[in-house]
């Protein structure tokens, strides 16, 4: 292991990766590798030789995926790309997130229309997973404002655990075969039901090995001060689990909005979470003051980290791939905005410094210790 810190950023127009030594002091960029076009998901497999994978939206010629083994010093695009059959019905419009698999050569990807595929090859071949792209709710969930995504995925051993927008959260208690909505708790403030079996516009889930069974969710939100008929409702934005996902509890008490889309979790103590709350219909931090907000105590209190970031007039959004920590001993954070910048928040977010300005617009933001 050379230490190296590399970064993979997902923008509306290509992909870049940037590279730095175990200090952090100075990135290089490269990039962008198939420019012009859209990048949501990123993944670095340090599993074995590292290698970095990024999907590739392309509206004219279809989906793709790229790998590099070089480090993201160069990419090519694998043998296959998801694709649903002739038969189906369905058409890909999207993949949303690429994850290690049991083996060190498998790979899971969750697309648009939201939907699971597994590869045993590290990408060349794709299959269908029938228990969850083929349940008996998913002709009934609707797309949210960025569409069907099947965002997240997450592997707990034997459990694999399913974000998807707005379908909710969907378990799996025996290795992916079949699945089944886990979403007691978990709100929809804006269905006529506000805790319904699925449905539910979860953002990210996130959690920790250190921590089996404890699971962070960082939910559509913005719902609290609404005076329904029964009277108002909890903050449902921000929720936490401690039996595997089948319950969930609001953590969101001290928070300026429950409201957000990423949710990180620190690598090395599973009660530190970090989340980036924002004003639900602009999609930006509350007043203009960017920040990111850290609990130490697994969300029973939080801190405002935003020291180096603007203070006031930033109007950027986080989206919820755009945020993750690195694995060093002093772990730092990294954001990407929609308005282009990535910024590095060192010794777990206390100082904020920008590392980029003016990339396209960032879908999503990686990073791995290699």
């Amino acid at each position: 292991m050379s230490d190296k810190t590399i970064l993979c950023i997902g923008t509306k127009k290509g992909l870049f990766v940037a590279e730095s030594s175990k200090s952090r002091r100075r990135f290089s960029l490269r990039g962008p590798f198939n420019p012009g076009v859209g990048v949501y998901a990123a993944f670095i497999d340090t599993r074995g030789t590292p290698r970095l994978f990024a999907s590739s939206c392309n509206p004219f010629f279809g989906m793709k995926v790229l790998r590099s083994n070089d480090l993201g010093k160069s990419f090519k695009e694998t043998k296959s790309a998801p694709a649903f059959s002739k038969e189906d019905g369905r058409a890909l419009a999207n993949i949303w997130s690429i994850e290690a698999g049991a083996s060190k050569k498998e790979l899971w990807c969750g697309v648009e229309p939201a939907s699971l595929f597994k590869s045993c090859d590290h990408g060349d071949t794709w299959e269908l997973v029938p228990g969850i792209s083929n349940h008996e709710h998913a002709r009934h969930w609707q797309p949210g404002n960025g569409g069907l995504c099947m965002h997240t995925i997450l592997r707990d051993g034997n459990r694999v655990h399913l974000g998807i927008s707005t379908g909710g959260h969907y378990l799996s208690e025996d290795g992916g075969e079949t699945f089944a909505p886990a979403n007691k708790g978990v709100g929809a403030g804006f269905t006529p039901d506000p805790f319904p079996e699925f449905g539910q516009c979860v953002h990210k889930i996130a959690g920790h090995t250190d921590a089996p069974g404890r699971l962070y969710m960082q939910n559509h939100g913005g719902w609290s001060e609404w005076d329904g008929p029964g009277g108002r409702r909890p903050d449902i934005g921000v929720l936490r689990s401690d039996d595997h996902g089948h319950t969930w509890r609001s953590i969101a008490q001290g928070l300026p909005s429950d409201f957000g889309f990423p949710i990180v979790v620190h690598p090395h103590n599973p009660d530190i979470v970090y989340v980036l709350p924002l004003q639900p219909m602009t999609r930006t931090c509350p007043g203009g003051t960017p920040a990111v907000w850290r609990s130490e105590t697994g969300g029973s209190s939080w801190k405002k980290l935003s020291k180096g970031f603007p203070k006031k007039e930033s109007y950027f959004t986080v989206l919820r791939d755009a945020m993750d920590i690195d694995g060093h001993a002093s772990p730092a954070l990294y954001l990407g905005t929609t308005t282009g910048q990535v910024w590095l928040g060192r010794e777990g977010g206390e100082q904020w410094e920008r590392l980029f300005d003016s990339l396209p617009p960032i879908h999503c933001v990686k990073v791995a210790v290699v």
